[in-house]
């Protein structure tokens, strides 16, 4: 018989307050637990007490650590915060449908909810209507 699977964290790390807003959505929508998906800014601090401060947010469970952009501070110090530690995966490009697939689904092994966050991310970009092709 093959053990439970920890619960994976989530932390959405953004310039300014985003992250705060994007974390009150998905908990307003979905009812989340606190502890499921956190917030983190990177206003008024460096890259060294960024990564202290996302070593403590994620623990030694598996975490996914969203960001905003996929280049700059908060992407290079999620990115940094991988190395050596328990499982945790970096997820550039954050969006609503995406962190809401992650409430839902962070029972999932790591490596898959990784590749399913993406995907869904991506779905949920759409214009509407849809621009009719040119002629």
């Amino acid at each position: 018989m093959s053990e439970p699977v920890a619960a994976v964290r989530g932390i959405v790390f953004t310039h300014g307050r985003m992250a705060e807003g994007m974390v009150d959505a998905v908990r307003t929508i979905a009812g989340t637990p606190e502890e499921a998906l956190v917030p983190l800014s990177n206003e008024g601090r460096g890259p060294e007490s960024l990564m202290d401060e996302l070593d403590r947010l994620a623990g030694d469970a598996p975490a996914v650590i969203f960001t905003d952009l996929q280049s700059g501070s908060c992407a290079m110090a999620a990115r940094l915060s991988c190395r050596g530690r328990a499982p945790r995966a970096v997820v550039c490009g954050a969006n609503l449908p995406m962190l809401l697939d992650f409430v839902f689904n962070r029972e999932m092994p790591l490596d898959a909810l990784v590749v399913r966050l993406v995907e869904s991310g991506r779905k949920g970009i759409q214009a509407l209507p849809a621009p009719s092709e040119a002629p």
